[in-house]
């Protein structure tokens, strides 16, 4: 998968799991692991920059003597998935143009 496409996806991916609930890091990971590949290198600068840009929110929670960070989504966050998923339904109909013309002229 091209690694900027990947970059976009993931962080929406994110999103949508924090849209189930609070999470912290290794969670988020187990979360998103079956539908597309994260390492902990790769979430935790998403983490940051989503909390940059106000998609979510930190708290650090005591847990087994150690601070856990639980993310929360914003409402900026969710309107990021909408924004998302409005401007995928664009990227389906594009998709769909280029199958269809493969499919036409590749026979030929």
């Amino acid at each position: 998968m091209d690694i900027q496409l990947k970059k976009g996806l993931l962080e929406v991916c994110v999103l949508t799991v924090l849209n189930r609930g609070d999470s912290y890091g290794y969670q988020i990971i187990k979360d998103v692991s079956p539908y597309i590949a994260i390492s902990e290198s790769t979430l935790y600068p998403i983490l940051k920059r989503l909390e940059t840009n106000q998609y979510v929110t930190v708290n650090s929670v005591a847990h087994n003597g150690r601070l856990r960070k639980y993310y929360k989504i914003t409402a900026v966050g969710r309107n990021q998935i909408d924004n998302f998923l409005d401007n995928w339904k664009e990227v389906m109909i594009v998709y769909n143009f280029i199958t269809e013309e493969m499919r036409c002229y590749t026979d030929e």
